[in-house]
């Protein structure tokens, strides 16, 4: 598969402009991880909402120990915060006034008439940890000019991105057979509130996964690792080693044991090996061995990336320029 971004010269003919390194698909991990970071921001009125599901749409108007505030930006989230600390002898309540709408992380949108619905939607959040929202601590600096080539019918073209709903939407409606590149440098504030100037896919990851990692507004506390490996049998969603190499494990069923033995079941053939998982300096490493050829490729210095009730997602650092990724997900 031709994998190069390809500009057409003035004959007609295309040559490769393009560092195949440096280009991503739709399913790329740095393709999904770009757009969660892109995502709608929603944990930002957590002090009235109490979800980072989705925030409530300026402008609307609580109640708090009795003083009626409006909010019409979030700079205004403070004067409900001077409120709950102005005494310590009152309730604290924060009530809404209804109807309200909320926009969630995709930027999708929903009125709540009164109180039920609006408890309804929190209780329902708060229980859906199936899935990964949106990466926080990092903003994008735009415009960003991402460079595309169409593989069906060899077509290159360029776009600039102005902010991140176009991101999002960007993303969400690229097709599978398009090729991009994000046309480097780019700067991005990191959680320090420092600009970073990223010249490189890697570094962009590199930023990615350290936001996950410390970023308190990434992390998940409440699960647990070993519990949630052990509980059930997995399949190989993705596998990226210098290429996508995730059809070489279709079939495949995986079994981690609490004695740290590992079963992979295929077309009624079992294999056999062992896995294992540490704490390094605060970071989760992962270990998985097989003696069979095919499985004794995923043998990789992992580091746990994420993982929820339903997805593992592993990272390898070990290359200076690329990183590999191994995701699992519950059968």
């Amino acid at each position: 598969m031709l994998i190069g971004f390809f500009t057409a010269c003035q004959t007609g003919s295309v040559q490769e402009v393009h560092s195949t390194k440096e280009t991503i698909t739709k399913t790329t991990p740095l393709t999904t991880d770009i757009q969660r970071v892109a995502m709608q921001n929603t944990s930002q009125d957590n002090i009235i909402d109490n979800s980072s599901c989705f925030m409530i749409k300026f402008p609307y108007v609580v109640t708090v120990n009795n003083v009626q505030i409006t909010i019409n930006s979030s700079s205004d989230y403070q004067l409900v915060q001077y409120n709950i600390n102005a005494f310590s002898n009152d309730n604290d309540i924060i009530y809404i006034h209804f109807p309200i709408t909320v926009v969630f992380n995709d930027y999708t949108q929903k009125s709540i008439v009164n109180q039920s619905d609006f408890d309804t939607l929190v209780s329902g959040c708060q229980s859906n940890t199936n899935t990964f929202g949106k990466i926080n601590c990092l903003t994008i600096n735009y415009p960003i000019v991402i460079n595309m080539y169409d593989s069906n019918y060899q077509i290159a073209s360029s776009i600039s991105i102005m902010d991140d709903l176009a991101m999002f939407n960007f993303i969400s409606n690229l097709a599978e057979n398009k090729f991009i590149a994000i046309s480097y440098p780019i700067t991005i504030k990191d959680q320090n509130g420092q600009n970073v100037i990223v010249t490189a896919n890697s570094q962009f990851e590199d930023l990615i996964k350290n936001a996950v990692d410390t970023c308190s507004g990434n992390s998940n506390t409440t699960l647990d690792f070993m519990q949630i490996i052990t509980a059930n049998s997995w399949n190989i969603s993705y596998y990226y080693n210098s290429s996508d190499r995730t059809s070489n494990y279709s079939g495949y069923n995986f079994t981690f044991n609490a004695d740290y033995t590992v079963v992979a079941k295929k077309s009624g053939m079992t294999y056999n090996g062992n896995w294992s998982t540490s704490l390094d300096n605060g970071h989760r490493r992962f270990e998985i061995k097989f003696d069979s050829d095919t499985l004794g490729k995923l043998d990789e210095n992992w580091k746990v990336f994420e993982f929820n009730l339903t997805q593992l997602r592993f990272r390898s650092e070990d290359s200076p320029t690329e990183n590999d990724y191994l995701y699992f997900e519950k059968n």
